[in-house]
């Protein structure tokens, strides 16, 4: 008996680990600054919704008494994973294929410590979609979410130069498409930091305000993944002035333990289908037949709250736990809710 609840405790753990994430830990110019000056999120489920209060710096958050000290165009780190406090790069960062872009913002307040954020909110990173040319669905394409798992998690953001000295929230967002258009997933956290020797000023244009940035409707976000794009239009305003914009599939992962980050930096913020015979010819032809689960309990253990549990191709559990039932989110998606 004991061994059977173990097994089943490891179950769930492993699948909900596998479903969400969270930003946690912060690192400038390649110091590990643990979450010292994060806003931890109360756990590590999605924000309902894209037009809510909780889309700012998430559900349930406050600020910290802890500060981050950044030079202007110095390189910070957003660190995401599955659980809290678990770093290991054996597991993915965020899992369950929550493919997606991943975002950074920053805005300027009077003290970090104590905003609340409801000020202009200036876009300084964004990594969204590349195609991978013979590809079938876009799921199989390059995506932001997947240059984080590559790199354990950690996405380097570069502090524009041409910033005013002064207190900022530096806000890390992952928006998870498997299931939209009906129900599209981000994740974010909001970080608190002090930024020294800079100069210049904020833009006149290009800032948005939380809530208010998006909407169900924006091309970015209202979109399903699961066919062939031919483009990906990133949610929010184009990076400001200083900022980066990686190309999803060839990020380069930042440097650690005394380093300084180095992402590759691009100025494209959509990509269109490569559809000549040459690039065609040098993928290799999807060949696993999909197919959909049939009801069951995919091994025994049910499936936890927000946990996938059906879909074109899933293996995993297909029965949920509790009170939950598995809801049809679009083909290729259920969920336990």
């Amino acid at each position: 008996m004991k061994t059977a609840v173990v097994s089943l405790l490891s179950a769930f753990l492993a699948g909900n680990a596998a479903a969400h994430s969270t930003f946690q830990q912060f690192w400038v110019n390649g110091v590990d600054q643990g979450t010292s000056c994060a806003r931890l999120p109360l756990n590590n489920n999605p924000i309902r919704g894209v037009t809510g209060a909780d889309i700012r710096c998430n559900a349930g958050t406050s600020p910290v008494p802890g500060k981050c000290s950044v030079n202007a165009g110095g390189t910070v780190i957003v660190e995401m994973h599955a659980q809290f406090n678990d770093r290991s790069c054996a597991n993915e960062a965020i899992g369950g294929q929550h493919y997606g872009p991943v975002i950074v913002y920053l805005t300027k307040v009077d003290d970090s410590s104590r905003d609340s954020g409801d000020g202009l909110w200036y876009k300084v990173y964004e990594n969204g979609w590349s195609a991978v040319p013979g590809t079938s669905r876009s799921d199989d394409d390059n995506w932001g979410v997947k240059d984080l798992n590559r790199c354990c998690g950690k996405v380097g953001v570069k502090i524009p130069s041409n910033i005013p000295s002064g207190d900022y929230l530096v806000r890390a967002e992952v928006i998870a498409l498997h299931s939209a258009p009906t129900e599209p997933q981000p994740y974010v956290t909001c970080y608190q930091i002090t930024v020294t020797g800079g100069s210049g000023s904020l833009p006149s244009s290009g800032g948005v305000r939380f809530p208010g940035a998006y909407s169900m409707s924006d091309p970015g976000i209202g979109v399903s993944i699961h066919g062939d794009l031919s483009q990906y239009i990133i949610p929010g305003p184009p990076v400001m002035p200083g900022g980066t914009s990686d190309t999803a599939g060839s990020m380069q992962c930042p440097a650690t333990g005394g380093g300084t980050g180095n992402p590759a930096t691009t100025t494209l913020r959509t990509t269109t289908r490569a559809t000549t015979a040459a690039t065609t010819a040098q993928t290799t032809a999807q060949t696993t037949a999909q197919t959909t689960t049939p009801a069951g309990n995919g091994g025994g253990a049910a499936c936890p709250q927000w946990q996938q549990c059906g879909g074109v191709g899933w293996t995993g559990c297909t029965s949920c736990s509790g009170s939950f039932k598995c809801v049809k989110l679009n083909d290729y998606y259920s969920q336990c809710q």
